[in-house]
């Protein structure tokens, strides 16, 4: 009884930590192990109805908690679930044809390049975008470009490299670096074959860790700098793309969703954990997809792994002539909290180094 009892406070404190509204690292990652905590908050109440006093009060305090918790996990996960019923439909019938992408962080220090074409080879998108691609990456990954006629490329030998490369044509495209100037993202207009334009946005902001980004500040900043870049131009069809090292049940992602007026794509379809590849008990979906409300996703999943710990994310979806339903518009208190963790992402320094 005192192990679980152990168990169980380490449990509900690590459920409360993202609560506090702090950006440390500690806080933050918490906010990751929704889904498994939920898991073990679960198998711990069932243990309590074995192992603990059915009569005492402590157990039923205990049971509260878990119960409680259980509860606040549940309804921010639900909506990434098939029983969540959201409103996909449109109002017209015409649809651009097909589009297929793509995504995948390669894991820098990842040799295995040819695993990596075949997989494209394979599944044929009409634009492929990667992150962590350093110099070697991209010399790995030159046979693409006799298929894929327009690219992108801004190798980084620090883990934040990142490479687009379509078969669509870029109509206009530039590299942002908006809160650090070492962690690039990428931004392009897109035609496609049958005369639709679409904006796409491939990101890769870092992490809050011990390891790499004391603080979520820069990630944070990256992200909504992104959502305000795109907040005037909301009406066009848009794609954002990448490794987002962000859950999408995350404060910073529901902002970033809100003021860009952007959809989730996992929205009542499910989880598509992407990381870590290797270790499927542990893996989250970080790898995430947002889009406008005139695109229509057709399918995601993620792919087989390359050698990284990522999973590729496949995407698929059809420009829309008219929007579905909108996204709910942001408040104003929402809006001065933005612009603080802005201006905090663009002021923070960052700990990142060059890896040879």
């Amino acid at each position: 009884m005192i192990i679980l009892s152990i168990i169980i406070g380490i449990i509900l404190f690590l459920n409360l930590l993202p609560f506090f509204p702090y950006q440390h690292w500690i806080f933050r990652v918490c906010e990751f192990g929704k889904l498994h905590f939920l898991f073990i908050e679960v198998i711990l109440l069932i243990c309590t109805f074995f192992f603990f006093n059915l009569s005492s009060i402590y157990t039923y305090i205990v049971i509260g908690c878990l119960l409680l918790f259980m509860y606040l996990n549940a309804i921010k996960l639900y909506k990434f679930t098939p029983f969540f019923k959201y409103n996909h439909d449109f109002e017209t019938d015409k649809r651009s044809k097909e589009i297929k992408i793509i995504s995948t962080n390669v894991y820098q220090f990842n040799t295995d390049y040819k695993s990596f074409t075949d997989l494209i080879k394979k599944h044929n998108p009409d634009m492929v975008l990667t992150m962590e691609s350093d110099e070697k990456w991209e010399k790995g990954m030159e046979v693409l470009e006799k298929d894929y006629p327009y690219y992108i490329k801004e190798a980084q030998q620090n883990t934040y490299g990142i490479h687009l490369y379509s078969k669509l044509k870029l109509k206009e495209f530039k590299v942002n670096f908006f809160v650090s100037d070492d962690i690039p993202s990428i931004e392009a207009i897109v035609k496609t074959e049958d005369g639709y334009d679409f904006n796409f946005y491939g990101i890769h902001p870092p992490p809050p860790s011990p390891t790499e980004e004391s603080t979520s500040k820069e990630r944070d900043g990256e992200l909504l700098c992104i959502a305000r870049d795109i907040e005037p131009n909301k009406e066009k069809a848009t794609i954002v793309l990448g490794d987002f090292n962000n859950v999408a049940w995350a404060k910073s992602s529901e902002l970033f969703r809100k003021y860009s007026g952007l959809i989730d794509a996992r929205r009542g379809r499910g989880f598509f954990s992407t990381f870590h590849a290797k270790y499927w008990f542990l893996r989250i979906p970080i790898d995430l997809c947002y889009h406008s409300s005139n695109i229509e996703i057709t399918e995601i999943k993620p792919l087989k792994n390359i050698g990284s710990d990522h999973l590729p994310l496949f995407i698929q979806f059809k420009i829309a002539d008219e929007p579905s339903e909108a996204e709910k518009e942001i408040d104003n208190s929402e809006k001065e909290e933005i612009k603080e963790m802005i201006s905090e992402g663009k002021e923070e320094d960052g700990d990142r180094e060059n890896f040879e």
